[in-house]
């Protein structure tokens, strides 16, 4: 008695591609340091004036206390196309 299998077709199964978690990591820390930035010229303080270093440190901090920007920066990121690289098969 025959038996009936149900698979799908190959390029079906090859579809899908994670999105890569350093690109979502890049896209979140530039994220904060953007709000960051924005956050420094509504004070009225000069960003060419700021070390790149202190605001790195403000951003990193912002984004702990911010961690929506995960979930937007992988939205932004599939939008993209930033997915992970297929690793090849090592012999």
């Amino acid at each position: 008695m025959p038996r009936a299998t149900i698979s799908l077709p190959q390029p079906t199964l090859d579809t899908f591609q994670p999105v890569s978690a350093s690109a979502v990591h890049i896209l979140a820390r530039l994220a904060a340091k953007k709000a960051v930035q924005e956050q420094l010229r509504a004070e009225g303080v000069r960003i060419s004036l700021v070390k790149p270093a202190d605001i790195s440190v403000k951003a990193q901090a912002y984004l702990q206390s911010h961690p929506e920007l995960y979930a937007e920066a992988k939205d932004r990121a599939l939008r993209l196309g930033m997915f992970e690289k297929r690793r090849r098969k090592s012999a």
